[in-house]
């Protein structure tokens, strides 16, 4: 049996990486990614794009999603023009905009979308490769990815789709917390699950445990409160749902390296 390609598109120290999709591409064996999210849109292209089995025709603007334990091959009958976004987990992780986490994980469960307003949409690839090559403000190409993928999520109804994973709607439902509870029983009894079937579903699907999912979320919201609020470290620990100030600064120091105080004066 031949062994499954696993594809890194991206260099070592690049989280985000966004640009044209290359014309000479026509025909791929199948393979899946490395622990990166795919986004791909045709603005012109004919043929087929099977993932997992499932085999899409593709004769119209159409943007596809491809996750990273998605297997996936192309065959296409012309030469396509469009572009293409990879995401890795440390662009997700860094991102403080809780926003674009829940967009992420909301569009993940679709395996494509026939897309509308083809114009503002290609205008919204275009800037995004210019902004990502200067590589000047980060805050600029996340707001445009959050516009982009707001467009695209309008395309279908604004519920959230029904055939999340356990892990997906963990996600969704830390993105929508107005505060964060650092316990992750609380949330498996939100779920109407176990802590012990959220665990697996988290190591399934992110190489993470629930534990490190919840903590990555606590410690972006706590860097985001630092940065954009008028919050002291008592407010923010309290909105956090931590003890008290010194507990908070001990969890913080121990996952990020400095106090709250620190990051914040040398950010």
């Amino acid at each position: 049996m031949t062994e499954l390609t696993i594809k890194d598109k991206t260099r070592l120290q690049e989280y985000i990486k966004i640009e044209p999709f290359r014309t000479h591409t026509r025909v791929t064996k199948p393979h899946k990614h490395n622990k990166y999210l795919e986004f791909i849109y045709f603005t012109k292209a004919t043929g087929f794009h099977v993932i997992d089995h499932y085999k899409i025709e593709i004769n119209h603007p159409i943007f596809f999603i491809v996750r990273k334990e998605q297997i996936h091959y192309w065959h296409l009958t012309s030469e396509p023009q469009g572009y293409v976004i990879i995401i890795k987990e440390e662009f997700i992780e860094q991102c403080l905009d809780i926003k674009i986490k829940q967009q992420l994980i909301n569009i993940s469960a679709f395996t494509y979308l026939i897309t509308k307003d083809n114009k503002t949409i290609e205008q919204l690839f275009k800037l995004l490769i210019h902004e990502n090559k200067n590589k000047k403000n980060k805050a600029i190409v996340e707001g445009l990815l959050k516009v982009l993928l707001g467009k695209l999520l309008q395309i279908e109804n604004k519920k959230t789709p029904s055939n999340l994973t356990i892990y997906q709607e963990f996600i969704v439902l830390l993105s929508q917390q107005e505060t964060l509870s650092n316990s992750v029983k609380h949330y498996a009894n939100i779920l109407n699950t176990s802590p012990q079937n959220l665990n697996t579903s988290c190591r399934n699907e992110s190489n993470k445990t629930a534990s490190e999912v919840l903590s990555n979320f606590i410690l972006s919201e706590a860097k985001r409160l630092l940065l954009y609020t008028e919050k002291n470290i008592s407010q923010i620990a309290y909105t956090l749902s931590f003890r008290d100030n010194s507990h908070f600064t001990k969890y913080f120091k121990r996952h990020v390296g400095k106090t709250p105080s620190e990051f914040k004066s040398k950010t």
